[in-house]
């Protein structure tokens, strides 16, 4: 049994490079899309953390500081 990648790579043998240009640029841009999404939970992780120390005893101890 053939995997997904196998059988990708086989057809990416197969076709002229004019196609496999396009394979590629919809390969790039589906990492850059989860990439994107990566990055936008670990901001909204941070931001949700942030309100941890939002606070008004942290905020009195390093104004005492």
């Amino acid at each position: 049994m053939n995997t997904a990648k196998e059988r990708l790579l086989k057809i990416i043998d197969e076709i002229p490079e004019q196609e496999v240009v396009k394979i590629l640029d919809f390969a790039e841009y589906i990492k850059a899309k989860k990439e994107k999404s990566l990055s936008e939970d670990l901001s909204k992780a941070s931001e949700s953390s942030i309100d941890f120390w939002d606070n008004d005893v942290d905020d009195e101890v390093w104004n005492d500081a």
